[in-house]
């Protein structure tokens, strides 16, 4: 039988699950399988999306654990750009493209809303000499406020055609925004959110951390409120985690200090209070970490193709793509990206490939973050009944009242969706339990 952490306290090594298995098995041997992906037609029917990494900022968050590079010159910059776009180019030409339009783009960061209209201009102009993305369902594009200007966000809309913003506020209340280091003040977030309306985009999402540095009670109370008055078509919350490579987790590591991140049971009721104001407001939970306003309108196509299992060409330094079954990820040192790319060759630096049952433990602990599982969709597509074949499993979580199992579906309990990452680790294959994530 198997149950959850409850309440204890954020430690280093906390991470937050966004594949399967752990990123730390990848491999460069497995490059090989990863290149026959590339070089092969796609099975028609499955979704493709577009990953584009922007890794520049103008601080470093001390939670952040992302590849990301501050104090750039803009010829470094300019070099990335062009290196993204020339990799856009390869990655164009290989067979798995097919005749695939792109259902969904992502860029992601770093901080995308890093680069100048100028630079995001010719970004766009150059990289519709190689794809278009006019189709998709959803043009995502991260913001971090004191980035944005009047100008930016009306080339994000106008020029580069992005139909969801996704606007990093994080908190509210400065001295917290400022003890964890990240570089923008809250006069900036609404600054930012008057350009934003007036552009008019349709799908606007604002994202919280519950258990920042210095977060009260009353304090989250006010950045829920903030939350709602601005009224997004979506809002995320994450929980603090603390995974080893940031500035935090080297601190309380070198230093053996206490965590100074809240523990567990207390983010929990942080989230739990959030979603339920949000809902008393007429938003729905959509995942663990989402709430959306109309979900006919918010579909997150990003989230929900690529937890099925849909292709993800990544493109950009370290980032994670994922093509006819086989994971992969790029090379994540900077001169050595730049310079692979340089010489005509995709910089691929590891990958995997996984087995059936993998691909079907990924595809159940990535879903079951909404907070469900229709079981004939996994006996459909896997020919697999998830409830027999982790029985104890579930069994454990029935009886710690973490979920309950109907006819034909699981579903969460609120106790169980706030806290389904550390739920999800029961699932894995013997020898990937207890190894590093990343």
């Amino acid at each position: 039988m198997t149950s959850a952490p409850s309440d204890k306290k954020t430690e280093v090594g906390s991470y937050f699950i966004s594949n399967y298995p752990p990123y730390s098995q990848w491999k460069s041997d497995q490059l090989p399988a990863v290149e026959t992906a590339l070089d092969n037609p796609p099975t028609e029917d499955t979704p493709l999306g577009l990953y584009l990494h922007i890794p520049f900022c103008r601080k470093r968050c001390k939670f952040c654990y992302f590849k990301v590079f501050t104090d750039v010159n803009a010829a470094e910059v300019q070099r990335y750009v062009d290196a993204l776009c020339d990799e856009i180019s390869m990655v164009s030409r290989r067979a798995v493209m097919g005749d695939r339009p792109f259902r969904f783009v992502y860029f992601g960061g770093g901080t995308p809303s890093f680069l100048s209209p100028k630079q995001l201009t010719k970004l766009a102009d150059r990289l519709r000499q190689h794809i278009t993305w006019d189709g998709a369902e959803e043009v995502t594009f991260e913001c971090e406020p004191g980035t944005l200007s009047e100008t930016k966000v009306k080339t994000l809309r106008e020029v580069m055609g992005v139909t969801r913003l996704s606007l990093g506020v994080e908190n509210f209340t400065d001295a917290i925004l400022e003890e964890n280091g990240r570089a923008h003040l809250s006069k900036q977030v609404f600054a930012a959110w008057e350009w934003i309306e007036a552009a008019g985009f349709n799908n606007v999402n604002i994202d919280l951390i519950a258990g920042m540095v210095g977060e009260t009670w009353d304090n989250w109370k006010f950045n829920v409120q903030k939350a709602l008055e601005m009224s997004p078509e979506s809002l995320t919350i994450y929980q603090m985690e603390l995974p080893y490579n940031t500035v935090y987790s080297a601190d309380i590591l070198g230093n053996q200090s206490e965590s100074p991140v809240a523990d567990w049971g207390t983010k929990r009721d942080w989230v739990r209070y959030a979603f339920d104001e949000f809902t008393a407001a007429g938003y729905a939970v959509s995942s663990a970490y989402t709430l959306v306003k109309d979900p006919q309108k918010v579909n997150f196509s990003y989230r929900d193709n690529l937890w099925k299992g849909a292709d993800l060409l990544a493109t950009g330094i370290a980032s994670f793509g994922h093509a006819s079954g086989v994971h992969y990820q790029n090379l994540p040192h900077m001169d050595q990206y730049l310079s692979t790319i340089e010489s005509g060759q995709l910089p691929l630096g590891r990958g995997f490939v996984p087995t059936d049952l993998q691909k079907l433990i990924r595809e159940m602990i990535l879903l079951l973050k909404r907070g469900y599982l229709e079981l004939d969709y996994f006996r459909n597509k896997f020919d697999v009944d998830v409830l027999d074949r982790w029985r104890d499993v579930w069994d454990g979580y029935v009886e710690s009242g973490l979920a309950t199992i109907g006819d034909d579906r699981v579903e969460l309990t609120s106790d169980g969706l706030l806290q389904v990452d550390s739920m999800l680790p029961a699932f894995f294959e013997p020898e990937h339990q207890n190894v590093r994530y990343t």
